[in-house]
């Protein structure tokens, strides 16, 4: 398959491993800081929270009570999974962002429980965890069949598998929000150009509410978000050779009402100046100057209705809990 290497882990060839080549460049820390820096506000993107201790920090995070969106989410697929699965019934489950499958064994358990034949195609950056969740589903689950994709979806999505069979792409966790409009744009048109007529797209999204609800969210009492959020500073200090002290920055959550946005932020506590030689740059920071380092867009039932169309597909489902906390959007391709 063009842009694809595959490396097997076998189990009786029920657990595979897929290299998907990015259909266009991906840039580097390095590049994204040099950008990142040249704006106003300076920015980081969320991706490079994730690193072994980010992704560790981002578990503890989802149990934590102020952390509504993963329970939310949660709640949604085990009441509708097996409705979902019934209806559709699709030969390949292929999710974007999978991380360790947590809430998508809903689905996996729902297809096992109804007999479905089902190949689970999770698409991750990192092939370590997508490994051990891979060995965990197919012990669980003996009728599965895991084919993992080692790779960046924001590099493109056109050098993914052409499995026959109807395809269900899953993008949960909300994290359409962490795009901005046009990025979001750009992503969605993307997927809506690899898909077939008999592919349904499952999308999680997060909702306008209280934004004190929202607020409380990213800065909960025990402060693993802020942990999680410094965490950054750690990776480009390890990556780029940098200095940045993190004692020297704090964390801030705000909403954005105007923009309907979580903004993160960090936040410097001093005037200073931090050094990073892998670039050959000294960057001066003023006291309460601000790196944003993730935005996460909460939307209407009509908004999410509306990037979805704007993209060319057509709204079949939404699945919303009594208290509209998240939502969860079927959707095929128009015609």
């Amino acid at each position: 398959m063009n842009g694809i290497g595959t490396s097997t882990i076998d189990q009786g060839k029920r657990f595979e491993c897929w290299n998907i080549e990015p259909a266009w460049p991906i840039p580097s820390l390095a590049a994204d800081l040099a950008h990142g820096f040249e704006q106003s506000p300076r920015m980081l993107p969320p991706k490079y929270f994730y690193d072994s201790t980010g992704s560790k920090l981002f578990e503890q995070i989802c149990d934590t009570p102020e952390y509504y969106p993963t329970r939310a989410e949660s709640a949604l697929l085990k009441t509708h999974a097996t409705e979902l699965i019934s209806t559709i019934k699709p030969r390949h489950l292929i999710e974007l962002g999978s991380g360790n499958s947590r809430k998508t064994r809903y689905l996996l358990l729902a297809a096992n429980d109804l007999r479905l034949p089902l190949d689970y195609w999770p698409f991750d950056v990192c092939r370590d965890m997508l490994e051990h969740s891979g060995h965990a589903l197919i012990s669980e689950f003996p009728q599965l069949r895991v084919r993992a994709l080692v790779g960046d979806y924001l590099g493109g999505l056109t050098n993914l598998p052409q499995p026959d069979g109807p395809r269900m792409f899953v993008f949960l966790g909300g994290t359409i929000g962490n795009f901005s409009e046009s990025e979001s744009d750009c992503f969605l048109n993307d997927l809506r150009t690899q898909m077939r007529p008999d592919d349904t797209l499952l999308l999680g999204a997060d909702r306008l509410k209280n934004p004190a609800i929202l607020e409380a969210a990213y800065n909960d009492a025990a402060g693993i978000t802020a942990a999680f959020n410094l965490n950054v500073l750690k990776v480009v200090n390890r990556e780029l050779q940098a200095d940045f002290d993190l004692a020297a920055f704090r964390h801030r959550a705000i909403f954005n009402d105007a923009a309907s946005r979580i903004e993160i932020y960090l936040v410097s506590r001093r005037q200073q100046q931090v050094n990073v030689q892998a670039l050959k740059r000294t960057y001066s920071f003023d006291k309460n100057e601000v790196i944003l380092t993730e935005i996460s867009r909460k939307y209407s039932r009509q908004s999410l209705s509306a990037i979805l169309e704007r993209a060319g597909f057509t709204v079949e489902r939404h699945i919303e809990g009594g208290e509209r906390l998240f939502s969860l959007v079927l959707a095929r391709p128009t015609p």
